[in-house]
């Protein structure tokens, strides 16, 4: 769960900690007061897009963190993923996250104080909150957003991307296929074209440690009277000139003279035998610098071979890659493709194999898939109208209807071939009639703002009971809802709480009378700046905030505020819930 938010210079927060306890919390406050920018403030922290307009204007920087408890259900899971990226905290039971915003635009994330890619850091704040904002009342009525829904009431994400792999697999093929099928004039031009790249690299015979051979052969060449000049200095300094005694000589003389002073005295033994060494290598690299002096020689020929050779190799280089291993590398990949051109026909009748093998495979496990969610509907049908009935739609229907279209092209199931994509055969749309007696009908045709709202809640609350995210937050769930069922959304949404910790941004008093904790936010003016406070209330401060809430501060209102208060307090401890 979210444990502690701290916010600095995000909007008109100058600092907030905030420190939150599970269970239900709900957070109230007037309209303006700053209760969405949390919300920002939270989604940011999770790895929504950042902008420098969220930089409290005179900060250089906005920062988010949030410590979150791990629970023994995610634990595993998600510190192996933190483990496999390199982002393991001290403890497996806490998680951090930051989140900064500069005024230039720019953004960094860390986890457990380690900076990573927003990828990585978006899956491990998804594993630890789910926001439900405003806006999803607007996907719920999108049907391509049906299917995930009901995969995920169903925990069919593994099937359903068991089929997207086959799917892509099949792409692949049926890519190579339309490859193959293209203007034979066109494949005749790259015939020819590779024909002749590989002619010219073949003919080049070419050897991956030519080229450094060459340069080093060109450089003696050049510098070959240099070379002589110099070799013949070191053979005269080792040999000395005739009749003259040389290095070696000396070398030699000081090798024997060592050597009768070691038995003499043997700790001169060491000394010794390394005369005698030295002598032997000089001796040694007096017979190798003259064997190098005698093969130097300037050859103008073979300088002009080497040139031309250099030439040719950096031609190739040039046009097929910047190294000889690399235009071996091309050479090897035309042969390959000119080898598929050529085998053409054996190839496409390969393809046209796998294909029909991958048509069968991606029907037989999406029609499993299908039988799977059409099972699954059947209870997401039930388990909503059973929410929709608490929540005062007794009357309501629901149904997440399953389609299948016939495709002559398309995967086999059975006796037909139907279309199908990367989520499988099946267009799933949910159906709903409102008030009794009307049929059913898209949902996205009948459902008021209110509707859509109860609707919302009702298929949060049956997805939440399945997930494992710990910290459920909704921003307004409440919209389009009065008063009158508040205390059933209320009542619904601390029932979650037995699973998660959820935090509620509301105007309802009804709905916030379930809260276990109660924050009221409100705005202040503070050195001619405004800064938003938010106040952990006490059970006197929830009395005075919903009496507020109510929209007066008679003493009538206040003892509807405690009355709400009391009649969420007996409800939560199994009292019956009568709302006139």
């Amino acid at each position: 769960m979210l444990h502690e938010l701290r916010i600095k210079d995000f909007a008109i927060i100058d600092e907030l900690v905030l420190t939150l306890a599970p269970g239900f919390l709900v957070m109230t406050g007037e309209t303006g007061a700053g209760k969405s920018i949390i919300v920002d403030a939270v989604n940011l922290l999770l790895g929504e897009r950042s902008d420098s307009s969220f930089v409290r204007a005179g900060a250089d920087r906005a920062v988010i963190e949030g410590i979150f408890n791990v629970p023994a259900a995610l634990r595993d899971e998600l510190n192996a993923y933190l483990q496999a990226e390199g982002l393991e905290g001290d403890s497996p039971d806490d998680v951090l996250l930051t989140r900064e915003v500069r005024t230039n635009g720019r953004s960094q994330s860390r986890v457990n104080g380690v900076a990573c890619n927003l990828a990585v850091y978006r899956e491990v704040g998804g594993m630890l909150v789910d926001i439900h904002g405003q806006g999803e009342h607007l996907s719920l009525l999108k049907p391509a957003q049906h299917l995930y829904l009901l995969d995920r009431y169903a925990r069919l994400e593994d099937e359903r991307l068991a089929v997207r792999d086959l799917v892509r697999q099949l792409d692949q093929v049926q890519a190579e296929i339309q490859s193959l099928l293209t203007d034979e004039a066109a494949l005749a031009r790259r015939v020819d074209m590779l024909q002749y790249q590989i002619q010219e690299i073949e003919a080049a015979n070419l050897r991956p440690e030519e080229e450094d051979e060459l340069r080093q052969e060109r450089n003696r060449l050049v510098n070959a009277e240099k070379i002589a000049e110099l070799a013949t200095e070191a053979q005269f300094a080792l040999l000395g000139e005739a009749g003259e005694t040389s290095a070696v000589d000396l070398l030699g003389q000081v090798a024997i003279l060592l050597d009768k002073l070691a038995k003499l005295d043997p700790l001169v033994e060491e000394n010794a035998q390394l005369a005698e060494e030295l002598s032997v290598q000089a001796d040694e690299l007096s017979r190798t610098i003259r064997q190098y002096r005698e093969e130097i020689e300037y050859d103008p020929r073979r300088l002009d071979d080497i040139e031309e050779r250099i030439e040719v190799l950096t031609r190739l280089q040039r046009k097929y890659g910047g190294s000889i291993p690399a235009v071996l590398a091309f050479a090897e990949k035309a042969r390959a493709e000119l080898e598929a051109i050529t085998h053409g026909e054996e190839r496409l009748a390969e393809l046209r194999e796998q294909e029909e093998r991958l048509l069968h495979e991606i029907g037989a496990k999406a029609a499993a898939l299908s039988q799977k969610r059409q099972r699954a509907a059947k209870e997401l049908d039930a388990a909503i109208v059973r929410e929709l009935g608490d929540l005062k739609m007794k009357d309501a229907r629901f149904e997440v209807q399953i389609a299948h279209h016939d495709d002559p092209d398309g995967c086999y199931v059975g006796e037909r071939r139907l279309a199908f994509n990367a989520t499988g055969i099946d267009q799933v749309e949910f159906f709903m009639a409102a008030n009794l007696g009307e049929p059913l009908r898209p949902l996205v045709k009948v459902a008021s703002g209110g509707e859509t709202a109860r609707i919302m809640l009702a298929l949060k609350s049956v997805l939440s009971y399945a997930d494992q995210v710990p910290t459920l937050i909704f921003d307004e769930i409440d919209q389009g809802i009065g008063g009158r069922i508040g205390a059933v959304v209320g009542h619904k949404l601390w029932g979650l709480s037995d699973h998660h910790q959820v935090l509620v941004v509301t105007h309802l008093a009804q709905l916030a009378g379930f809260g276990d904790a109660h924050y009221k936010v409100s705005k202040h003016v503070l050195n001619n700046r405004t800064v938003t406070r938010v106040e952990h209330l006490s059970d006197q401060g929830r009395v005075d905030e919903l009496a507020e809430m109510l929209g007066a501060e008679t003493s009538s209102a206040r003892q509807s505020a405690y009355d709400i208060l009391m009649l969420a307090r007996r409800t939560k401890e199994g009292r019956r819930l009568e709302i006139v």
